[in-house]
C-alpha cells in the first residue's frame, strides 16, 4: 500500500488548534457566557415545564 501523506511539512504561523494555547479574558468570559447558556437551556426549560 502506498503512504498518504497529503500534508506539507510547512508549518501555518496563522492557525494553532493545540489545547495548551493562550486563551485571553475576553474568550474565556465568552465561553462561560456560552456555557451558562447552554447549561439554562438544558436545565432551566425542562424545568419550567415540568
Amino acid at each position: 500500500m502506498a503512504d498518504h501523506d497529503d500534508h506539507d511539512d510547512e508549518s501555518n504561523e496563522g492557525r494553532t488548534t493545540a489545547p495548551q494555547s493562550d486563551y485571553s479574558m475576553r474568550e474565556v468570559a465568552i465561553g462561560t457566557v456560552v456555557a451558562l447558556i447552554g447549561l439554562g437551556v438544558t436545565f432551566g426549560i425542562p424545568l419550567l415545564v415540568a
